[in-house]
């Protein structure tokens, strides 16, 4: 099991991890970094953990988390290799940054250390969010210590890390298309008379039930459409005019952008 676990970038998606893990980590010693210290102090103090130094928790922790944008990674990692090499204890790594693979991390790390490689979506900060994982040199024991260290954050998935990046293109863009629908259901309330309040609260418990009701009987949601439409009904109109619209193309063609950028990442 981990015991010592250090958060290096208490960002937004840093700072929903980091409380998934204080929320599900019996007996965990969490400690935290950032390039603004008050930052994790204030964290720090919200989730009974302490604020560290970076080089304490490349130092001491077991399980690293390198919250810190895929840009940013080389000069943190240039950083840290020089404290990971005095190690002689196991460790892991953690990295979350977009288009770099657990084998950039290595590299820029200096060793064939583990590392864990998730992508994360913004409702982990509410227990309610996909963590897609891929691993290299961890243990089947390790491995499942993460999952279950993970487990307040939501969804946690293993796959083959070449599909990590579509992944990533729809549940941690995801939010942002999802936020959009809802902020045009509302809209459009408004426009027919409702307060914004109201229309903006049953758009989102609207399409949260939804989806819950698709995850809990598995249903196509073609078939969830159609139940929905009667013949010459309002709905089947609704329908229609997002289908000329072109609703279905613009999501397809957000998602595809999405992993496309991710590419270009890869490449820059």
């Amino acid at each position: 099991m981990f015991h010592n676990v250090g958060f290096i970038g208490c960002g937004n998606m840093g700072s929903a991890l980091a409380s998934a893990v204080a929320a599900g980590g019996e007996g965990v010693s969490l400690r935290l970094a950032n390039r603004t210290q008050s930052k994790a102090e204030a964290l720090a103090q919200k989730l009974g953990a302490s604020a560290v130094p970076t080089r304490l928790i490349a130092a001491d922790c077991d399980l690293i988390f390198l919250g810190v944008k895929p840009q940013m990674m080389p000069a943190l990692m240039s950083e840290l290799a020089p404290l990971l090499r005095l190690r002689h204890d196991r460790f892991v790594l953690v990295t979350m940054a977009a288009g770099l693979t657990m084998a950039d991390i290595r590299r820029l790390a200096g060793g064939d250390y583990p590392v864990i490689r998730i992508m994360p979506n913004t409702p982990v900060a509410i227990g309610e969010g996909v963590v897609q994982m891929c691993a290299e040199g961890v243990t089947d024991s390790e491995r499942g210590d993460f999952k279950l260290l993970m487990r307040r954050a939501g969804l946690i998935d293993e796959l083959p890390e070449p599909l990590i990046d579509a992944a990533s293109a729809v549940s941690g863009c995801g939010p942002a298309f999802a936020c959009m629908f809802i902020e045009a259901l509302a809209d459009g309330g408004v426009a027919c008379g409702l307060p914004r309040d109201k229309a903006m609260r049953y758009a989102a418990q609207m399409l949260a039930g939804t989806a819950k009701l698709y995850l809990e009987n598995g249903e196509h949601p073609g078939a969830m459409k159609d139940r929905v439409c009667s013949p010459g009904g309002t709905t089947i109109q609704g329908v229609r005019a997002l289908e000329r619209g072109g609703f279905r193309s613009a999501v397809f063609e957000a998602v595809v952008a999405a992993y496309d950028k991710t590419e270009a990442l890869k490449k820059g």
